[in-house]
């Protein structure tokens, strides 16, 4: 499995075009394929992704709700700065939320769900992404985070999820070249993902919350 971010907005994905421009964008901004500072032009966007403006529009605005760009009147658009600063106060919220959403996905995850939680376990217990660029394996890391939202089956703790944990992401993309390897926090993944199959609520907490610290801690030791 991976999470592939595609050189133009997909065709027939069944998404309104501004979701699928927001999307698009989002991953962009995530793993820095959009450099922090870097300024957005819709119209170039629109030409880009073959879209019009009003879906880019709509989806730019989202993206600021979001924290990911930042517009200034007669200025423009521009990819918002990474601030290491914020490390800090993201960890605090993922600290209680994380743990949060992966008891509740032991607790209410479909039977579906649970198989493929249980998949993409072996997956990265087996071949997984051992062998990956780094950028690839912190897309596999997004994909795993997202697949637990999901299963959690709170519509409004994924959104709030989702988005510091893109924040977080950019801050682990920044030091990127600093870090040996994230093999080993993708692999972390595996006893969360079996626990949260097997409806072990209070273990997947416990996991969750100590991949989130260790998260923050690889962070800090290279800075």
């Amino acid at each position: 499995m991976s999470l592939a971010v595609d050189n133009e907005v997909a065709e027939g994905t069944g998404l309104p075009l501004a979701e699928q421009a927001y999307r698009h964008l989002r991953d962009q901004l995530i793993m820095l394929e959009i450099r922090p500072g870097e300024a957005i032009n819709d119209s170039a966007l629109s030409a880009r992704l073959g879209i019009g403006r009003t879906p880019v529009r709509e989806a730019l605005k989202r993206l600021e709700s979001d924290h990911l760009v930042v517009s200034y009147p007669r200025r423009g658009t521009f990819a918002t700065r990474v601030d290491i600063t914020e490390l800090a106060d993201i960890s605090e919220i993922r600290e209680l939320l994380e743990p949060l959403a992966a008891r509740r996905a032991a607790r209410t995850a479909t039977a579906g769900m649970r198989e493929t939680l249980r998949e993409l376990a072996a997956d990265i217990a087996g071949s997984g992404p051992g062998g990956t660029d780094q950028l690839a394996l912190m897309r596999y890391d997004i994909m795993v985070h997202r697949q637990i939202y999901a299963a959690a089956a709170n519509p409004h703790l994924e959104d709030v999820l989702i988005r510091y944990d893109n924040l977080a992401t950019r801050i682990w993309c920044l030091v990127l070249d600093k870090i040996p390897s994230v093999a080993g926090h993708i692999a972390e993944h595996t006893t969360l993902l079996r626990a949260i199959a097997d409806g072990e609520a209070e273990l997947a907490g416990s996991l969750a919350l100590e991949h989130v610290t260790s998260f923050e801690r690889t962070v800090r030791s290279v800075l």
